[in-house]
């Protein structure tokens, strides 16, 4: 087996005493599409945030390809290839359509235009509204947003926290198309996600997060056969 392109082991994260997270174990191989799916409230923004240094941990370690990254600050760990989009607060509302997504490449100010050109390419809206400010953009439109400027550093891994949260479905579908696209292009894919639907038409692999504790539940597959996905009401 290759080595995995994030290896999460043995963590457990919460906010000061309130532990959210338990022993949480996965791994994601270079070009994979994952998927962790589960009930409102079960941890899986939190264990997002846990990658990216934004909880309090307690124990365990993350390692991104072969380093470990457990303790190293964000802004770090997206230079070192790993683009975040949280559910809540991605953008910067105030700040136009290329305001937010120059503010998202300024880790890379070389490759700018030529990124530009390539989410622009991917969400032609975004060009279209390149001198709007971002809180007047429609909520699917935000989203896209959000993506484009986590893509802007040309990420390997893209952690995304509920890409369905709020949107119409016509507009879900949409962007799980946009995610797939990007996946296919090269990018591994880590998402959290309560719409299991939307999650099992795009992911290689499915983990599970219940209670605060992480399963993995193979295929997609493997996972429609399970107790899991019943209880998921799928």
């Amino acid at each position: 087996m290759s080595e995995p392109l994030l290896d999460v082991s043995d963590v457990s994260a919460g906010y000061d005493d309130m532990h959210v997270i338990e022993g949480a174990d996965l791994r994601v191989d270079p070009g994979e599409f994952i998927a962790i799916v589960g009930p409102n409230g079960a941890g899986k923004s939190t264990l997002l945030r846990t990658l990216v240094g934004g909880t309090t941990l307690y124990q365990g370690t993350v390692t991104y390809r072969g380093d470990d990254i457990t303790w190293t600050p964000r802004h770090d760990i997206i230079e070192d290839g790993i683009g975040y989009i949280p559910q809540d607060e991605a953008v910067f509302p105030d700040l136009t359509v290329w305001e937010n997504l120059r503010m998202g490449g300024y880790t890379s100010p070389d490759g700018f235009e030529a990124r530009l050109a390539e989410v622009y390419d991917l969400f032609p809206r975004l060009e279209e509204r390149e001198t709007q400010r971002a809180d007047s953009l429609s909520g699917g439109e935000s989203r896209m947003l959000a993506v484009a400027r986590a893509l802007m550093p040309d990420p390997e891994l893209l952690l995304v926290d509920e890409p369905s949260a709020g949107l119409a479905p016509q507009i879900v579908e949409r962007m799980f198309d946009k995610l797939e696209e990007i996946h296919e292009d090269g990018t591994s894919v880590l998402l959290v996600e309560q719409n299991v639907d939307a999650a099992l038409g795009a992911a290689d692999r499915i983990y599970t997060l219940e209670g605060g504790e992480i399963d993995d539940r193979g295929t997609t597959d493997q996972f429609s056969d399970s107790d899991a996905a019943e209880r998921l009401g799928w």
